[in-house]
């Protein structure tokens, strides 16, 4: 009989400022989620709400007011990626390998959408840094799941920073679009990637050492055994006869 062990990408560390929120909403929230709304609905869902938002981001090139629908797209983005592996274990239907790969697969579709429909509204000189944006928060992604290959961990928050932060990060960022318009932003994106760049530095220190630890302390038993001397071997009198 094969025995199956448990998924660690079941589990998320998440230690991020709004967190203790997010799980005192959890118990109210949950049950009164649709029965005819399943956990993959819940995530299949992001694809969407990333199509939307490249359309009203495409619309507010025109009228920037429309980022408030951007906006709402990605509250309820952030309502069905939240809910969506809590519903499965609630009813204990979840998939859990296949919720953990199309999860965080439709997490970078949604980050390229929302960044692509920022390329709709901003000059045509901000391109490069909206690329270079692209290219560090996908690597703050791929720096987690390596992580998590190499410890049987997934993390999703940095400095109290995580998933939810960045939503509402998001939200508060078209407010500021629609209130004072693009260039704000335009001057702004480019100590946007020096802060993230640098964070990425940090991450990607921190994460290497602990990695680095984990390597020596499984090597640590056998320095120490090769480090024995040998001892003669003690004569114990043979248990057979012989003829």
């Amino acid at each position: 009989m094969i025995e199956t062990q448990e998924f660690a990408g079941a589990h998320k560390t998440n230690t991020s400022f709004l967190s203790p929120l997010e799980r005192r909403l959890a118990p109210a929230v949950i049950p009164r989620i649709p029965k005819w709304l399943e956990t993959y609905h819940l995530t299949m869902l992001t694809v969407v709400w990333s199509l939307m938002i490249l359309v009203f981001s495409f619309l507010a090139a025109g009228n920037i007011r429309w980022l408030w629908l951007v906006s709402v797209m990605i509250l309820l983005q952030w309502v069905t990626d939240h809910y969506d592996g809590k519903v499965g274990k609630y009813r204990n239907t979840g998939l859990v390998r296949w919720g953990y790969y199309m999860d965080h697969l439709l997490d970078y579709f949604f980050l390229c959408s929302v960044i692509i429909g920022y390329a709709f509204i901003l000059p045509e000189q901000s391109r490069f840094q909206l690329l270079l944006l692209l290219a560090l928060f996908a690597a703050y992604d791929f720096s987690a799941f390596l992580a998590f290959a190499a410890t049987d961990k997934l993390k999703i928050s940095y400095l109290k920073f995580g998933p939810t932060e960045f939503r509402l990060a998001l939200i508060i960022i078209n407010g500021l679009l629609i209130s004072f318009g693009t260039t704000y932003m335009v001057s702004g994106l480019k100590w946007v990637n020096a802060a993230a760049a640098v964070g990425l530095c940090f991450l990607v220190y921190g994460t290497q050492k602990k990695i680095w630890q984990l390597d020596m302390e499984s090597r640590r038993p056998k320095r120490l055994l090769q480090a024995q001397p040998l001892l003669e071997k003690p004569y114990v009198p043979s248990q057979e006869c012989t003829y």
